[in-house]
């Protein structure tokens, strides 16, 4: 039995201020890598930028970073950072600037490698100390080594072999009120399926299962924010962002399963946000899972079975039509790939795949 987990968590309101001595022991100038805008708007930029000026410390903002980010833009990241002197990268934003953070972070310590060692598994992982702010509800990139990236050369998505875990994850639920509705759902989904694949495989023990249980027992509460029948409050937002780091935590120890491989292609072809991808394929999986199992799934979620909890993702979700091609790739990807496919607590063979691939002809979902 194992539970690594380097990294220290502080949540609350106005945490990243209160911690600005900590954050500044990491270096003398930060590379704050972040999508375009969001880190702005909720307020974490600038709650980073005070921090680091209390304690005058320098930095420069990196804020290219788009949703799935490419190994083309870690390594524009990184030679930005280089030239620019950082010694330490802070990430604020959802799990693209998080997982763009680490992987920029991997890179500038390696500085004389190219892009293709990015997923050089021979390559040490060392890295730059990296700092995660997270500003949505869903990946848990805060308090895992995993940074995942869109490789164009194989037209889909991949996690990098080195695993680079934050030395500090701070969580502030006020930033997810400035995210439209859309996010929040699609994010949060994306923290269930961590949740739930976790806990379906083979290497889930005691550890995992705790932070499971805990997460899903939190996203309970909160799920009817996502179909819109109530507002969030101060609570419901803190609640959200817990949830997604006890995903997190899970997945940190045991990895994901069938639903984010297969959302994989489905993100490149379509553009379709990844928490929305994975939970496409979701009820298909669980429907797969030993009965006792399954059973406690959704009930700690809050659902008495699996139609009411099929639904529910396609009340959220809505109306998603994924083209055959893509399907046969995702398919054709995931039937060969030893480690998802023997990695489930349950058999998973070609024909259970294809029952939760291709649901319109199995019946397994009625979109």
């Amino acid at each position: 039995m194992k539970f690594y987990m380097p990294v220290r968590i502080y949540e609350g309101e106005g945490c990243v201020l209160a911690r600005r001595e900590e954050i500044s022991s990491f270096g003398t100038k930060a590379l704050i890598v972040t999508g375009r805008s969001s880190a702005r708007k909720c307020g974490a930029l600038q709650d980073v930028t005070e921090a680091l000026e209390k304690c005058r410390k320098t930095w420069c903002i990196f804020s290219e970073v788009e949703e799935n980010p490419s190994t083309q833009t870690i390594m524009k990241a990184r030679e930005y950072g280089l030239s620019e002197g950082a010694d330490f990268v802070i990430g604020i934003g959802g799990g693209s600037p998080l997982d763009a953070a680490k992987a920029a972070a991997f890179m500038m310590f390696h500085r004389d490698c190219q892009e293709d060692r990015l997923y050089d598994a021979s390559l040490s992982p060392e890295a730059l100390p990296v700092i995660a702010v997270p500003t949505t509800c869903g990946t848990g990139s805060e308090v895992t080594g995993v940074s995942v990236l869109t490789r164009h050369d194989k037209k889909t998505k991949g996690s990098i072999p080195a695993r680079i875990f934050p030395k500090l994850a701070l969580i502030d639920g006020r930033y997810l009120k400035a995210a439209p509705l859309s996010v929040i759902a699609s994010t949060s989904l994306d923290a269930l399926a961590h949740l739930m694949e976790s806990a379906l495989q083979k290497t889930a023990d005691d550890y995992s299962c705790m932070a499971v249980e805990k997460g899903l027992s939190i996203w309970s509460g909160i799920k009817d924010i996502l179909t819109g029948e109530r507002k969030a409050s101060a609570e419901d937002y803190a609640a959200l962002m817990r949830s997604a780091a006890f995903g997190g935590i899970a997945i940190a120890q045991t990895g994901t399963s069938i639903p984010h491989a297969l959302s994989y292609p489905v993100t490149y072809d379509m553009g379709l946000a990844h928490g929305r991808a994975a939970a496409y394929f979701l009820p298909g999986f669980l429907s797969c899972a030993p009965e006792e199992i399954r059973s406690r799934l959704l009930s700690l979620t809050g659902f008495p079975g699996i139609e009411e909890f099929q639904a529910y993702v396609e009340k959220v979700l809505g109306e998603i039509a994924v083209p055959q091609e893509t399907l046969e790739r995702c398919f054709e990807m995931v039937k060969d790939n030893s480690s998802r496919m023997d990695g489930c607590v349950f058999p998973m063979d070609e024909k259970s795949l294809a029952g939760i691939v291709y649901r319109k002809k199995t019946g397994n979902m009625r979109y």
